[in-house]
Parts: structure tokens; C-alpha cells; sequence
């Protein structure tokens, strides 16, 4: 019999499409469906082993796809970012654009041919005249809802940095707002934070788990490198060595660790 010949039925009470509502499928294993909640409450005790299997199959499915370049390609050449974070790219704190290393170094130069002070390659804003300057501009990128900024203005608050207090529980409120924006190494710092606790922050290894792997399947390969550690600790070997592999592929070489 093929799939199209299954008629679509509640596992709890049998009935089809044309005798009950739209049934809905189980949002954790996909495997079976329901006319309604009660119905699949009623059948928990009977599907609940089934459904965790399964649920945990399409999980490390997701989990361990190569996943997207973090930041894509670069906004002015158009060639696939670098991956090395600190001297591959540069967040540019005038107009929120991440830039490769390459379009940051090359000169710029006027209609006529001239070279011209250096400015932002993409903006064209003038470079600032200090360091508090570019603190400030960070604060108003920060304002107007950009991440990279809300996640850099978060470790100033960890490292009590640039006049800002140190103050965890701050920096993890402010990486968990770059985070919920798409920021992928937010997610990373959200799980050290769970991972290594203190300074006001309960150590919690199923939140440092979660959130690193929400950073993984962004992109960001040190959390995927931290997922092969935390793997090996735990002796799961097998696992250990697809994220590591996935990390070397993303470009993380480095032995860093959480």
C-alpha cells in the first residue's frame, strides 16, 4: 500500500479527516496526528516512548547539517566572508555593516582618481576621532535595535569594559535581545554563561546545551566547537567528532574551549 492510500486518522480515537475537524499532527515527532488536544492526551501514555525517539532523530538531523556561513558575503565585494573573527572581518559601528577584512584595508578614492582620508568603505562616514567615539556610536546603533551592536555593548558589560560596570546578569539580558535578532554568537556567549555560571548566573547544563546548539545551527563554529567538548566530556565520542568536523569545515581550527 502506498502512502497516498493511508487514510489520515486520530491515533487516539480513529477518526478520519471527513468525521472531525483538520487533524493536526504531533508538533514533536510529525509521526502521528490528532482531532484535538484531549484526544492527544489521552494517548500520550501510549505514544510518549515513540515520540521522544523521533523527536530526538529530527533534532540531531537539524543539528548536525552544515549549517550557513555566520555572516554570508561580504556587503561590498560580494566574496564569502573570511572565517577567522578577529582579523577576517570587521563590524563597522557607523552603519551596522559587517565588512570583510579586505574592503576595510583597501584605500578609498574620489571620482577623479584621488585617494581620499579614510572612511567607512561602505558608509562613508568618517573613521572616529576616538575611542569614545566609537563607543558612542556603538550606543546609538544599539538604539536602533541592531544586534552586533546590543552584543558588543553585552561584553562591555562582562568585561566591565569602556566605562560600563561589569555586571553578568546585564550582559546576559543583553545577549539574550542580540540573540533573539539572529545573533549567533550571542547564542554562544548565552551558553558559557549557563556553562561556567557564577557572578550572579546559576550554572544550568541543559540551558548551555540549548542555547549552544541554537548558536551551532547559525553558524558559529566556536559553539560547535564547544558542543564537540562538552560531547567528549560526556564520553559520547561519536557525536564529539561530527561537531568537531562540522567546526574544522566552518573554518574553526583553534583549540579554544568554553
Amino acid at each position: 500500500m502506498s502512502t497516498a492510500d493511508v487514510v489520515s486518522v486520530c491515533a487516539n480515537c480513529g477518526k478520519g479527516e471527513e468525521e472531525s475537524h483538520k487533524l493536526k499532527a504531533c508538533t514533536a515527532c510529525k509521526l502521528v496526528k490528532y482531532c484535538n488536544r484531549e484526544c492527544q492526551i489521552a494517548h500520550r501514555p501510549q505514544h510518549k516512548k515513540e515520540c521522544k525517539k523521533r523527536a530526538a532523530e529530527l533534532h540531531d538531523e537539524k543539528l548536525f547539517e552544515q549549517p550557513p556561513p555566520e555572516y554570508g558575503d561580504c556587503p561590498i565585494c560580494f566574496l564569502r566572508m573570511p572565517t577567522l573573527k578577529i582579523t577576517g572581518y570587521k563590524y563597522m559601528s557607523c552603519c551596522g555593516k559587517v565588512i570583510c577584512s579586505g574592503c576595510d584595508y583597501a584605500p578609498l578614492y574620489d571620482n577623479q582618481g584621488n585617494e581620499v582620508e579614510k572612511k567607512c568603505p561602505y558608509c562613508r562616514a568618517t573613521n572616529p576621532a576616538s575611542y569614545e567615539e566609537a563607543v558612542e556610536r556603538m550606543k546609538k546603533r544599539m538604539e536602533a535595535g541592531d544586534a552586533n551592536a546590543i552584543f558588543k555593548i553585552g561584553w562591555y558589560y562582562r568585561e566591565g569594559a569602556d566605562g560600563y560596570p561589569q555586571d553578568y546578569p546585564k550582559a546576559l539580558e543583553l545577549y539574550h535581545r542580540a540573540a533573539e535578532l539572529g545573533h549567533a554568537e550571542a547564542y554562544t556567549a548565552i551558553g558559557n554563561a549557563y556553562y561556567n555560571g557564577g557572578r550572579g548566573i546559576e550554572v544550568d547544563n541543559k540551558k548551555a546545551i540549548h542555547y549552544t546548539e541554537l548558536a551551532a545551527m547559525r553558524g558559529d563554529s566556536m559553539a560547535r566547537h564547544n558542543l564537540g567538548v562538552m560531547e567528549g566530556c560526556a564520553d559520547n565520542m561519536d557525536r564529539a567528532l561530527k561537531h568537531l568536523t562540522i567546526a574544522i569545515r566552518a573554518g574553526k581550527l583553534r583549540n579554544h574551549t568554553t
